[in-house]
């Protein structure tokens, strides 16, 4: 089995950015398959485009644009790739880089594919933070990434906690049913608890109100979609729930800093 060292992964790189014990990488996908291997360091994957098939001992991810898996040092996997174009960002932290940040990696074991919008929205910062290169890039970089471990670990800690069964439950409706005009009658109605319990507990497990995790999901999915050159933004903003155009672009500045149309010129001429 091959053993990757630092840096290296398969494909043409087209950009590589070394700070601090962190290796950042814009990788085009270029092997149909790659055999099982392993990587010296824990890292990030992050599709910006196209389509890959990653597999482990123990799961399989169909991934697209938008797909963040997480893997620990020397966990094994291997790829498929369809036709097409794929690329991905990767994001690989040394174990010096853990203890520097005062981050206990161990409670992440093995290999994790991430939903979590907040989350995915950091990464698609942290990748802007490679275009820009000015004198805080690599602080933001420093800082952007401790906040998607912090908040990676405690949903690790949370998972091993019992947790009602509305939660999860409801977590899938929002992440199927985003572009759909979702009422709390019918939330609490699919997840089978009391529109008051559900308003009233709903931050306790996500962090934030509902409204708020629901526009996350749509910015998150519209971002994914920016990858396709052919699609308008109008269209985007259809399938992602938002009003029209002008709103998918105030929503989308709110959280990733530039508008939608900036967004894709920056990914696609990267």
């Amino acid at each position: 089995m091959q053993h990757l060292q630092k840096g290296e992964f398969f494909g043409q790189t087209n950009k590589t950015v070394h700070l601090n014990n962190l290796v950042l990488t814009d990788t085009e996908y270029t092997k149909p398959t790659v055999d099982w291997h392993y990587h010296e360091n824990a890292y990030f994957t992050f599709i910006l485009q196209g389509n890959v098939i990653e597999g482990n001992k123990k799961e399989i991810y169909n991934c697209s644009p938008g797909s963040l898996l997480f893997h620990n040092w020397q966990e094994s996997h291997y790829n498929i790739k369809p036709d097409g174009f794929t690329r991905g960002f990767h994001i690989e932290m040394e174990q010096q880089w853990f203890a520097d940040a005062d981050l206990d990696i161990h409670l992440l074991q093995g290999s994790t594919n991430i939903a979590h919008p907040d989350i995915k929205l950091l990464m698609y910062q942290i990748f802007r933070e490679t275009k820009i290169e000015d004198g805080v890039t690599a602080l933001s970089i420093q800082t952007l990434l401790t906040d998607a471990f912090s908040q990676l670990n405690q949903i690790q800690k949370n998972s091993g906690k019992a947790k009602p069964n509305w939660v999860s439950t409801l977590d899938e409706i929002l992440h199927e049913e985003f572009a759909n005009n979702l009422t709390l009658a019918y939330l609490s109605a699919s997840a089978h608890i009391h529109p008051v319990h559900l308003s009233r507990d709903f931050s306790k497990y996500f962090h934030c109100n509902l409204g708020e995790y629901i526009r996350k999901i749509r910015v998150e999915k519209a971002t994914a979609l920016l990858s396709g050159q052919k699609m308008p933004l109008a269209e985007i903003a259809y399938r992602c729930g938002f009003f029209d155009q002008s709103h998918l672009t105030r929503c989308f500045k709110a959280w990733n800093g530039q508008n939608p149309s900036a967004f894709r010129k920056m990914l696609l001429h990267s």
